[in-house]
């Protein structure tokens, strides 16, 4: 898979004010429906589905747009734990913020911010879930994986803590 090259890497910096972090469960909903209401503010914001490439290293290309850009737009539903890919996420933007002091903007999407903070309901489920298949794996990766749940834990009840928008039914 091939990077995108270094004129286009900076151009990121350029061509996007923010980073959008979400699960796919909410992509045709909600998020399309923020994205356009950014872009409406002449917010251009970088989104997994339509910045990337075909051929690109996504995690790379992840990481490196959060690197670049100044702000992250976090979106919990209730589906965000379970996706590995978003929790390393939320690790990448966590590390920028305590680095540059990268700006984090919380959105909890029908999802009470309690449930993100002690990570109970579906996130507990989810934690849960990490924690069988990591400890299918080989010890080494075991290890690894465990840590790895350890490090998310803390930085979901890190975040939960931060200024947040909660959007819930009613």
């Amino acid at each position: 898979m091939a990077a995108i090259g270094a004129q286009e890497a900076s151009s990121t910096r350029c061509s996007y004010h923010a980073f959008l972090s979400f699960r796919g469960d909410i992509r045709n909903t909600f998020i399309d429906h923020l994205y356009t209401a950014l872009l409406y503010a002449g917010i251009q914001t970088f989104r997994d589905d339509n910045a990337l490439e075909r051929g690109q290293n996504i995690a790379l290309e992840l990481n490196r747009a959060i690197q670049e850009l100044r702000i992250s737009i976090i979106v919990f539903s209730k589906d965000y734990a379970s996706s590995i890919w978003c929790l390393d996420e939320l690790l990448n933007i966590l590390e920028h913020k305590k680095a540059v002091g990268h700006m984090i903007m919380l959105v909890f999407y029908h999802v009470n911010p309690s449930l993100v903070r002690n990570q109970t309901g579906s996130f507990a489920e989810e934690f849960a879930k990490h924690e069988e298949r990591f400890k299918a794996e080989t010890e080494e990766r075991k290890e690894e994986g465990f840590d790895k749940i350890k490090r998310w834990n803390e930085a979901m009840r890190e975040v939960a803590n931060l200024a947040r928008m909660v959007l819930m039914h009613g």
